[in-house]
């Protein structure tokens, strides 16, 4: 989860806009809106979660595989950053 109280609101934040997002692709299936314009809004909700999914995994790694406390090599550091490069490139 969010280490800080900074991240966390930027994950609020990100959330808030997948819900806004949600909520804009249920108002254009009510209305039936054009097949193109509900398939644009649900790629945009697709990456709006990918998005927070990266950034919750990047999170991760680095506070609890890396840890603050933790004595890191520089080649798990690499290593990390080349996992976190690898998951990035897949969700986006």
């Amino acid at each position: 989860m969010a280490h800080t109280k900074k991240e966390k609101i930027k994950l609020l934040h990100r959330v808030n806009r997948i819900r806004g997002q949600f909520a804009a692709l249920a108002q254009a299936i009510e209305a039936e809106k054009d097949c193109t314009e509900v398939l644009q809004i649900l790629s945009a909700v697709r990456g709006g979660i990918n998005s927070l999914t990266a950034e919750m995994l990047d999170g991760h790694v680095r506070y609890h595989v890396l840890g603050p406390r933790r004595k890191t090599s520089s080649d798990q550091q690499k290593a990390a950053e080349d996992l976190l490069e690898v998951i990035r490139s897949y969700l986006m």
